[in-house]
C-alpha cells in the first residue's frame, strides 16, 4: 500500500531535477557598483550580444552596456549610458532588435538608446528618440512582444503610456484605471492584452488599444506591500504578494473567473518583492526574491494544485537585481534552460539552470520552437488593430550565433522614421557583396601566407 502512495505523491516531471549553478568567478562582471536605489524592478536587462545594468551614477542616472564576452574586471573607465539627468529605474532591451535598449527615469522621461556592435568605446549621451509624457518618474518599461517598436511605459502618476517608438509618438494614454501606484505591467505572448498590479490590492487585465478593464480582482493578497503578476500559459495570471501577516504568497489565477485562486501558497515571511519570470516553452515560473539569496521554482500546469514547486538554487550572496536571457541566447547543447545574471553590490553573475541529461543529441523534448527575434506587425499596423502572432524559430541549430546584419540597417531607419521596413532584399544585396569581398580579401592573404610558407621551407 505505502509503494502505491509514495508513486502518487512524486509527480512525474521531465523538470524534476532542474538545478542551478553559478558560473566561474572568471565568467562574472567585477567591479561594477550596481545601483542603490531602493525600486522593484530588475535593474538588469540581457540578450544574445549584450548585457545591461543600472549602476551608481553621481548627479543623473547611468547604466553599463557590456558585449557577453567581456567578462572579468570591468575598469572604473568603463564608458556608459549617461543621458538621464536623474537615477535610471527600469531598463529593457528590444526583442527585435539586440542592439536597441530603453530606459526609464525619474527625471519622467524614456530614452531609447542605439548600442554599436562591440560595445561602448565612448560614453553615450544622446538617445535615438526621448518619450516624454510622464509627470513623475517612470519605474516601469516593457516592450511589445510581437509589435515592432511598440513600447510600454508606467509612471509613478499612475499612467500607462503605450508608445510608437519610430516616431517618437505616445498613441495610448491609459490614465483613469489605476488609483494608485502601478507595482507592475507587461504584456501576455502575442500582446493582445495587459496585466497590471497597482497599489490598491487589484490585478486588471487591459484591452492595449482602448485602455479599458476585461476583467479585474480586488484583494488578490492581503498585505500591503508590492504585487507583482504575469500572464502564465493558457491566459492564466500568476501573481506574487503578501498576506496580512506579511508572508510571501504565490498565487494562480484564471481571469475568466477571478473569484477564487485557483491556487494559493504561502512560501515564507522574508519581505523581498519577488520577481516572477515565466518560461512559456517549459511551463517553469522562477521567482526571485529581492534581496534574497535564492531561486525558487515551479512547474505551472493545468491539474491541482497547478504551481508545483520543484527546487530552489540557494547561494550566499543576496541578489540586488536579476536579468533573464532570452530562450535564442542559451546553449542548448548544455541542456541548460534557463539563465539569470544574478545582480551582487558589486557584480553581476549568470547563474545557468541546467535539466541533467546524458546524451549529447539536440533535447526536442526541451526546447520546442520559441519566440524569434522578428516581429510580425510593425508599429503603425498594431495601433490600427492588426494583431501579431509570435514568429517561432528552432533553436536546433544553436541560433544564438547567427545575427543578421541586415536586420540592424532596416531599424536605425526605421527608428528615425514611421516609414514601415524597406525592402529586406536591397539590404541583402548588399551584404552578400560585403561577404564576397571579404572571402576575395581572406583567399588572397591565405595564397599569400602560402607562399611565404613554401619560401622558408625551400630556404631550411
Amino acid at each position: 500500500m505505502e509503494v502505491t502512495m509514495s508513486r502518487k505523491v512524486v509527480r512525474a516531471s521531465k523538470f524534476r531535477h532542474v538545478f542551478g549553478q553559478g558560473v566561474k568567478a572568471d565568467q562574472c562582471y567585477d567591479d561594477i557598483r550596481i545601483s542603490q536605489m531602493t525600486w522593484d524592478s530588475n535593474f538588469c536587462s540581457v540578450n544574445p550580444k549584450f548585457v545591461a545594468m543600472i549602476v551608481d551614477a553621481s548627479g543623473g542616472g547611468a547604466f553599463l552596456v557590456l558585449p557577453l564576452n567581456k567578462t572579468g574586471r570591468i575598469d572604473m573607465s568603463q564608458p556608459t549610458v549617461c543621458g538621464h539627468t536623474g537615477p535610471v529605474l527600469d531598463i529593457e532591451f528590444c526583442p527585435h532588435n539586440d542592439n536597441i535598449i530603453a530606459s526609464g527615469s525619474e527625471d519622467c522621461s524614456v530614452m531609447i538608446w542605439e548600442i554599436p556592435e562591440g560595445g561602448l568605446v565612448t560614453p553615450l549621451n544622446d538617445p535615438v528618440v526621448k518619450l516624454e509624457g510622464h509627470s513623475k518618474r517612470v519605474g516601469i518599461l516593457s516592450w511589445h512582444p510581437t509589435a515592432h517598436n511598440v513600447l510600454m511605459s508606467a509612471g509613478c502618476d499612475n499612467v500607462v503610456i503605450l508608445w510608437n517608438v519610430a516616431c517618437g509618438e505616445a498613441m495610448v494614454r491609459i490614465d483613469s484605471v489605476h488609483p494608485d501606484l502601478i507595482y507592475s505591467a507587461c504584456w501576455n505572448r502575442d500582446g493582445s492584452q495587459i496585466l497590471t498590479s497597482c497599489k490598491d490590492k487589484t490585478i486588471r487585465v487591459l484591452d492595449p488599444r482602448k485602455g479599458t478593464v476585461i476583467a479585474e480582482k480586488e484583494k488578490t493578497h492581503e498585505g500591503s506591500r508590492p504585487v507583482k503578476a504575469v500572464f502564465v500559459s493558457e491566459g492564466k495570471i500568476l501573481s506574487t504578494g503578501f498576506s496580512r501577516m506579511s508572508e510571501r504568497q504565490v498565487a494562480l489565477w484564471d481571469p475568466k473567473s477571478f473569484g477564487e485562486p485557483l491556487t494559493l501558497q504561502e512560501l515564507d515571511t522574508s519581505s523581498g518583492v519577488l520577481l516572477p519570470f515565466f518560461d512559456p516553452d517549459t511551463g517553469i515560473v522562477y521567482l526571485c526574491g529581492k534581496g534574497d539569496s535564492s531561486i525558487r521554482y515551479f512547474e505551472v500546469t493545468d491539474e491541482a494544485p497547478y504551481v508545483h514547486y520543484l527546487s530552489m538554487y540557494s547561494s550566499k550572496e543576496s541578489q540586488k537585481g536579476m536579468g533573464y536571457m532570452p530562450k535564442r541566447g542559451l546553449e542548448v547543447n548544455k541542456c541548460e534552460i534557463a539563465r539569470f545574471y544574478k545582480l551582487h553590490e558589486r557584480k553581476c553573475e549568470p547563474i545557468v539552470m541546467t535539466v541533467p541529461r546524458k546524451s549529447d543529441l539536440f533535447q526536442e523534448d526541451l526546447y520546442p520552437d520559441t519566440m524569434g527575434p522578428e516581429p510580425s506587425v510593425e508599429a503603425n499596423e498594431w495601433f490600427e488593430g492588426k494583431e501579431g502572432q509570435p514568429i517561432l524559430i528552432s533553436l536546433k541549430d544553436g541560433f544564438a550565433t547567427t545575427t543578421k546584419s541586415k536586420e540592424f540597417k532596416v531599424h536605425k531607419s526605421l527608428l528615425k522614421t514611421t516609414s514601415t521596413a524597406m525592402g529586406h532584399q536591397h539590404g541583402n544585396t548588399g551584404e552578400v557583396h560585403a561577404l564576397q569581398k571579404e572571402v576575395k580579401a581572406l583567399k588572397e592573404t591565405v595564397e599569400e601566407l602560402t607562399k611565404r610558407v613554401s619560401k622558408l621551407e625551400s630556404k631550411n
